[in-house]
């Protein structure tokens, strides 16, 4: 018998070890049973086993077998069991003989059994080696495996069935096996160029990563973002496999040239912000100083002014390291709110101080509002200057009421100041002897005309007429000034 790889056992022998009895052209002993007939009790031969495949076509003739026909998974490449009766015969004397389109063949010996043992036996080492081709179609046709050592398995086995001591159709695996060889020889080429495409491919990737990482590593600024984009690339960078080991040494020096640059360029401006803002942080302790020393001010406005002023400084001097930055403007605006808030409480006490003012200004207006400089302008004026004296001795008044009170108080000056104009003009000697001017004029314009009309010369009598008529006018307007009010 024969283990599943076809090696011999003690109890059959294949050909070339003929044992005695058997002859070399594989003709059986007179009066055995003929070709191919089984023992009773053995395995009825004609048809194939339940399950089996189909009987093969006629014999010598040899069937093509697509490869992607046969398997197309590992599970179904295990191939039902064939009829070697179909195929071959065990002789009565052990002698085992295989048919194919060259004629018969002697295998070797069966001596462990009957003849129908025999050829069951022959028949599964067929199987076996059905089997062996079955897994090497459904590797070919599934694409896995190494399609050159595809190829070479199959080509030893071609090599190994003129000799194979087993029973079966044996044309139709050497038909299987050149299909495996032809199709391995296609897949190795289409393994080739998918290989050279997908090398292709991850390299033209692996240009696309450098090429992003020198952009990177000399323009970026996004210090955070970029420090975590280069590291998704070297990521990515590691499962892209397959590229041409110095094209990918050379890929691989210009993204750590990248990314060296980057952390470079990354280090030296994080080493100027440290300077930076250990600079500010020096400047704004100066400022917190200044400020405190400022709080105690009451000299509201300036002092205000230079808080502003400082808060702009403040600004001016950038950040300082956070934790010192936070405690810096905690002391600085400290500072400023002790100041502010003096201020503002001085300021509700002059407010309330105004709203006083106001109060007692409006008494005031009241009181004085019944000055008549019509009745007695002596007395009016008296009254009006005792008013502007507790006026002024009043102090000031909130914004928003000082323009109704001036304006109440401007009314009643005007009103008196309006009586004393009048006065002095209804007793100005000046403006009395100008309107006394005037009428001596009238006369003496009135005198030309009548000499005039009385010597004929009408038109000098009417032009003397007419000047006298205009310094009438005057004269009437002077008087008028004088005697208002």
């Amino acid at each position: 018998m024969t283990d599943p790889s076809g090696n011999s056992t003690p109890e059959a022998t294949e050909a070339g070890t003929p044992t005695p009895g058997a002859s070399e052209s594989g003709s059986t002993k007179p009066g055995g049973p003929k070709p191919g007939g089984p023992k009773p009790g053995g395995p009825k031969p004609g048809g194939p086993k339940p399950g089996g495949s189909a009987t093969p076509g006629p014999r010598g003739a040899v069937k093509p077998h697509p490869v992607s026909s046969h398997v197309a998974s590992v599970t179904a490449a295990v191939a039902p069991p064939s009829d070697p009766s179909k195929f071959g015969r065990v002789d009565e004397d052990g002698t085992a003989w295989v048919t194919t389109a060259e004629g018969d063949r002697q295998i070797g010996s069966w001596q462990a059994g009957d003849a129908a043992e025999g050829l069951a036996h022959f028949g599964r080492r067929y199987d076996d080696l059905s089997t062996e081709i079955a897994l090497l179609e459904a590797r070919l046709t599934a694409g896995s495996g190494d399609a050159k050592k595809t190829k070479t398995a199959a080509e030893a086995l071609a090599a190994s069935l003129p000799t194979a001591a087993v029973i079966g159709d044996i044309d139709s695996l050497a038909a299987r096996l050149a299909l495996v060889i032809e199709h391995s020889e296609t897949a190795a080429v289409a393994a080739r160029q998918e290989k050279e495409q997908e090398r292709t491919a991850h390299t033209a990737r692996k240009e696309e990563l450098a090429a992003e990482a020198e952009q990177i590593g000399s323009d970026s600024t996004q210090w955070k973002h970029a420090g975590d984009r280069l590291r998704e690339i070297l990521d990515e960078w590691k499962t892209i496999r397959g590229v041409d080991r110095k094209v990918d040494d050379a890929l691989w020096k210009r993204y750590s040239k990248a990314r060296e640059n980057f952390n470079r360029r990354r280090g030296a401006h994080f080493a100027d912000l440290d300077r930076e803002r250990g600079a500010a942080k020096t400047r704004k302790e100066e400022l917190v100083t200044q400020a405190e020393a400022l709080s105690s001010s009451t000299d509201w406005g300036p002092t205000a002014a230079a808080f502003r002023d400082l808060l702009v400084d403040w600004k001016a001097a950038g950040r300082a390291p956070r934790d010192a930055d936070d405690t810096l403007w905690k002391n600085f605006k400290a500072a400023q709110d002790v100041f502010f808030a003096a201020r503002n409480s001085a300021a509700n006490e002059r407010d309330a101080e105004f709203e006083s003012n106001a109060v007692a200004k409006e008494a005031l207006l009241a009181k004085y509002a019944s000055i008549d400089a019509s009745a007695d302008l002596d007395a009016a004026r008296a009254a009006l200057r005792d008013l502007q004296e507790k006026w002024d001795a009043q102090g000031k008044v909130p914004r928003d009421k000082m323009g109704d009170l001036e304006g109440r108080l401007r009314a009643i000056e005007k009103s008196v100041r309006d009586a004393v104009d009048a006065q002095w003009r209804r007793t100005d000697p000046e403006a009395l002897a100008r309107a006394a001017q005037f009428r001596e004029r009238v006369a003496q314009f009135e005198e030309q005309a009548a000499k005039a009309t009385a010597s004929g010369k009408d038109k000098d009598a009417k032009r003397a007429l007419d000047q006298a008529q205009q310094w009438r006018e005057w004269a009437e307007a002077a008087e008028g000034a004088v005697g208002e009010l």
